[in-house]
């Protein structure tokens, strides 16, 4: 359970990462509700294409939109732990929401490993969608439901302490400045995540860009609703329950840095 951070001394300006997060927090409100995704259109595998259309898979793809292409609507969506109300946990088994599962191998490992626990994933990629929502049928796994969406609007309709565990795992870093305004970890869509989560909640992302790594440090080490059980301005260890998936084996093999980040809710 080792961090996979390359043993070489950060060339990353922290104080320049706090300049621009300041200015960034003097953006006009408007400009800063900007989305912090990017619909791409990529192949689709028959299959995946089945579990997205397919009316059989609703219980697991929560808000199927019928058609391709459409972001998927979470207006109506306020209650997650409603959605496991037939399942074998039920509603109060701790529940893990990840924003971002991009093809949904992580998020799956983990929901087989951990069946007594419930899982939501929300992400735009069509492609993952169906993926995860095709092997999560075949697996009969009813402790995981798929949402097609936008998190920060998702997050802004759910209620106050009612997740236990939310996961950033390799979002899009928006590594050209004038994009960081498009970077999920700012102070304000982290108070968003603050207030869904139980006291003694747990936020845990991971990248393999370094600035993001720092620039997250920076947010969520001068946030008070949160401390840092690793001790402020220290990354954490990957945790076993964090699957190693072949893109992040294969980085790491090529010397590439990967950056864990682990806060508790006060």
């Amino acid at each position: 359970m080792t961090n996979s951070t390359p043993d070489t001394k950060s060339t990353i300006d922290t104080a320049a990462i706090s300049t621009q997060l300041d200015k960034l927090a003097q953006t006009p409100e408007q400009f800063r509700k900007i989305n912090t995704f990017m619909k791409r259109r990529t192949h689709m595998s028959q299959y995946c294409e089945q579990a997205l259309l397919d009316a059989r898979y609703h219980g697991i793809y929560v808000n199927a939109t019928g058609k391709l292409g459409v972001l998927g609507d979470v207006n109506q969506i306020n209650d997650l732990r409603a959605l496991f109300a037939d399942s074998t946990n039920g509603c109060a088994a701790p529940l893990t929401l990840e924003i971002g599962f991009g093809m949904g191998d992580s998020l799956l490992e983990m929901a087989k490993n951990a069946p007594e626990q419930n899982f939501v994933g929300i992400e735009v990629h069509e492609p993952g969608i169906g993926r995860i929502t095709f092997l999560a049928d075949e697996l009969g796994l009813d402790n995981l439901k798929i949402i097609n969406g936008d998190a920060i609007a998702l997050l802004d309709n759910l209620p106050d302490d009612h997740l236990d565990t939310v996961q950033l795992y390799f979002p899009d870093p928006w590594q050209k400045k004038r994009h960081y305004k498009r970077r999920f970890v700012t102070h304000d869509r982290m108070a968003k995540v603050v207030r869904t989560l139980k006291n003694g909640g747990k936020f845990h992302a991971a990248t393999d860009w370094e600035h993001y790594a720092f620039w997250m440090l920076e947010v969520l080490d001068s946030m008070s609703e949160f401390h840092n059980p690793n001790g402020k301005g220290n990354f954490a260890d990957r945790p076993d329950y964090r699957p190693l998936t072949k893109f992040e084996q294969r980085g790491i093999t090529h010397g590439h840095g990967v950056w864990d980040l682990i806060y508790i809710k006060n």
